[in-house]
């Protein structure tokens, strides 16, 4: 009963009636298989013998509990996973009224509450340091340059740059790029000329078609994200070398999709326009980046000193008085 609910769950429901994206199948189905592994290590038993009863409350809250103990995963990622599960639930629930009591109980387990860190950017010189830095007169060189550029230009996801095909690239005025992000969804993104012509000139270097990947490695395969992951690595970590101040903070490839939202920001762009520039469902993932922005809330900060006509002090710095130090020291 458990196979056939859970093959059902996969060939039927998520492609048919969610239409849910490769993506979302596999993220649904890793999260199965660690439930599966954990259920048969607490029950002493293979995978194969689990029965629908092995699935209640308890043993799905010690599962999500595992995730962040056993596992060190994040929260966020612990409440992914509570929803793929819920998804999983709802299925079963529609499919096995029986136990329905059982499976409510499940859905019934709240969402863990997440501390929302600050968005991780840089400012623009600095990204501009590590675009510069790939050596441009070599083919892999200038395939680094190009998606770099490429990243910070668009604010793409990294599965969205590693899924471009040169189809997807208007590179003739007005230059754009179809790129497809989260939920199948797509939207067009204009293109700096500099990034078009970079673009160009990789397609001429590699004598690549339309239904072809853009950004390829040294084995004519598409990029993975770990790849792009150490191109990146690899170019700034000299910018960090001689910027100390970065190092701090993990350069990632979001790190650049958020570098391009809050230079969005700061150029005066207004948040819906930067919320589908970046393909956010919400505007509030977008509003993220206002309170993020150090920039802007020094500005903010400097032009209340000047309206509420505060004067800088121009005396000279206050200084303790002999006695008043002589107690200090005293204590």
């Amino acid at each position: 009963m458990l196979f056939t609910l859970v093959e059902s769950f996969f060939s039927n429901y998520l492609p048919r009636q969610r239409g849910a994206s490769p993506h979302t199948t596999r993220a649904y189905r890793d999260t199965l298989k660690l439930l599966f592994q954990f259920v048969a290590e607490c029950r002493d038993r293979e995978v194969a013998a689990l029965v629908l009863e092995d699935l209640d409350a308890d043993t799905v809250a010690g599962f999500l509990d595992h995730l962040e103990d056993g596992r060190s995963n994040s929260t966020a990622t612990r409440n992914c996973r509570r929803a793929a599960l819920r998804s999983f639930f709802k299925h079963l629930l529609r499919n096995d009224l029986d136990n329905a009591l059982r499976y409510t109980k499940v859905l019934a387990l709240p969402s863990k509450r997440a501390r929302q860190k600050p968005a991780t950017y840089l400012e623009a010189t600095d990204v501009r340091a590590i675009i510069a830095h790939p050596d441009r007169r070599t083919g892999s060189g200038w395939r680094d340059y190009t998606l770099l550029l490429f990243l910070y230009n668009c604010g793409a996801r990294v599965s969205e740059a590693t899924g471009l095909l040169w189809q997807d690239l208007q590179l003739m005025p007005p230059h754009q790029a179809r790129l497809r992000g989260k939920g199948r969804k797509e939207r067009l993104v204009p293109l700096w000329r500099e990034t078009a012509d970079a673009l160009r000139r990789l397609q001429n270097l590699s004598g690549a078609s339309g239904h072809q990947h853009v950004f390829m490695n040294r084995h004519d395969q598409p990029l993975t994200r770990d790849g792009v992951a150490y191109i990146l690595t690899k170019h700034a970590s000299p910018v960090v070398q001689d910027r100390p101040r970065l190092a701090r903070d993990r350069i990632t490839p979001h790190v650049f999709r958020h570098s391009c939202a809050v230079a969005l920001l700061q150029s005066g762009t207004d948040v819906t326009v930067i919320r589908d520039y970046l393909g956010h469902s919400s505007i509030a993932t977008t509003n993220r980046y206002i309170s993020t922005n150090l920039k802007m809330k020094r500005d903010a900060l400097e032009n209340f000193w000047e309206h509420a006509g505060i004067e800088p002090a121009n005396a000279t710095p206050w200084k303790p008085k002999p006695d008043l130090l002589s107690y200090l020291r005293s204590l």
